[in-house]
Formats: C-alpha cells, structure tokens, sequence
C-alpha cells in the first residue's frame, strides 16, 4: 500500500495559525476537524488546512481528544482542561498523582481513559470522574517501558486499548479492566516489518478495521500494521530527522495525520487507491 502527502498544516512561526515552541497533541472530531495542541493553546484547523479557531489553555498541553459531545480535552501537567467545541471553558479535572503528566487521552462508552506518563500507565474513570482501574502497570516494570517520556493509545471499537511500548519494541493491547488481551511487533534491527532502535514504536493510533497506525523516531517515520503485525506501508517523507514523539490520527477516510514535534507541523497522508479496509 502507498500514501501521499496530501498537504502540510501549520508549522514553526509566530503567525496564528503556526506555534513556536512546541506542538505535542492532535486529535480529529467526527467531522474532520483537526485540533492541534502546543505551546499553550489549542488550534482547529478545517477539512481543507485552514484555521478555524484557536484559544489559550491554562497550562502547557501535551495531549488533545475530542468526546462523541464534542468537547475538547486538554491533557496537561497536573490536570485535564475540558472546554466545549467553541473553545469556552467547561471545567478542571484533577486528580493527584493520576494526572502526573496526562500525554494521551480516549474515550469509550462513557470511560475516559488517561495516559499518565509520570506513573508510565493509563487511568480508567467514569463518566463523573470516578477512578475505575489502572491499566499496563501490572507487570515486572510496574508499567509501561517509555525512554521517550510518553504514553500514547488507541481504543478500537471493540474496546480494546492498543497501548506503544517502545522499550519493549512492541504494542500491547489490553482491555477496560486491565487484562493484559496480547501483543505485536519485535526488535528486527534495520528491517521495517518491525520495530529498531532503543524505543520505538512511540505513538500509536486506530486506522481502521483491525489496522494500526504507529510512528517511529530515528530515523522519523509512520507505519500501517495490521493487528497480527504484518507491515502493510511505511510514510517517511518530509519529517524533520530530529523529530520524535509524532503524535498521529487517522479518519475515516483513512487519511494520516503526523504531527512533527521539530518542524511544528502537521504532515497530512493519504492512501493511493482509496482507504484500506
């Protein structure tokens, strides 16, 4: 399977539509939108690239969701700003040691789900902010294995939590009570059908029907795995060499969006032939 780059959104600069410092989060809603978290504020850029909105958040976010209500999640350090889809602050979610440093955040049937990167693990809550479980802390490590610093996930539409475990070269999957359901992927050095270097992969999202979308750092690049592990593509155009950390989404359309940590922009990629099924 092949991608092209359908376009480049945002990008370093002072301008309102770019960011200076830092870009850490993207997030796609139901229609297409994206929003881009960094320095401190959130972006929402349309179907076509364009800026649609933008407004300050509290502290300086490291993860951006949309919920099925629309509103925007932001994770941060200490805390999760929720705001409603016009940027307008809805409230503060705090929860001490549970929102250490929140770097990915999801949503199924009414759970939230919280990647904790300072406790290496992911919070399960209710609706109403009620802490349910942890999830990917029951084992020898007591948690996940991330020399990058962060947690990132999936959540497929069965439920099942798709968790990057770069330290261990591999995915995990587990399911909303903990249980630890599998895993792809291995160490195979300079061979792409797997996963080289100290660490990766480092971000991982659905891309559809029993597909996964993962990134990689050193040399920066995206791959397309099916749930078994077999590589069906690799994106590697474009990203700045030093990048990591590429936060990544997927619609459905089967478009891929990379966010380039070094560049501060957001890669848009999209499948030669029509969306894999």
């Amino acid at each position: 399977m092949q991608y092209r780059q359908l376009r480049i959104i945002s990008g370093k600069g002072s301008g309102p539509a770019e960011f200076r410092e830092a870009l850490r989060g993207i997030a796609l809603d139901k229609q297409g939108r994206l929003y881009a978290a960094g320095d401190s504020e959130v972006k929402v850029f349309d179907t076509e690239g364009a800026l649609v909105r933008r407004w300050p958040a509290a502290l300086a976010p490291h993860s951006v969701a949309v919920a099925a209500d629309g509103a925007v999640w932001v994770g941060q350090t200490g805390q999760i700003e929720i705001f409603n889809a016009e940027g307008k602050p809805r409230r503060v979610w705090k929860d001490g040691a549970r929102m250490g440093r929140v770097t990915s955040l999801g949503f199924f049937n009414g759970f939230v789900l919280v990647g904790n990167s300072a406790e290496r693990c992911i919070h399960r809550f209710d609706a109403t902010g009620k802490f349910l479980n942890t999830i990917a802390k029951n084992n020898p490590l007591e948690g996940l294995h991330i020399p990058n610093g962060v947690v990132d996930f999936g959540i497929d539409a069965h439920g099942v939590i798709h968790v990057a475990n770069p330290g261990k070269h591999r995915v995990e999957r587990f399911s909303l009570d903990g249980a630890l359901l599998g895993h792809m992927g291995k160490f195979t050095g300079p061979d792409p059908t797997g996963f080289s270097g100290c660490c990766n992969p480092t971000n991982v999202a659905v891309a559809g029907l029993n597909l996964l979308c993962v990134t990689e750092k050193a040399g920066p690049r995206a791959k397309i795995y099916d749930y078994a592990g077999q590589l069906i593509a690799i994106i590697d155009a474009g990203f700045d060499p030093l990048t990591k950390n590429m936060d990544v989404a997927v619609d459905g359309r089967g478009r891929v969006f990379v966010s380039d940590t070094a560049k501060l922009a957001i890669f848009v990629f999209e499948p030669v032939g029509g969306p894999l099924s």
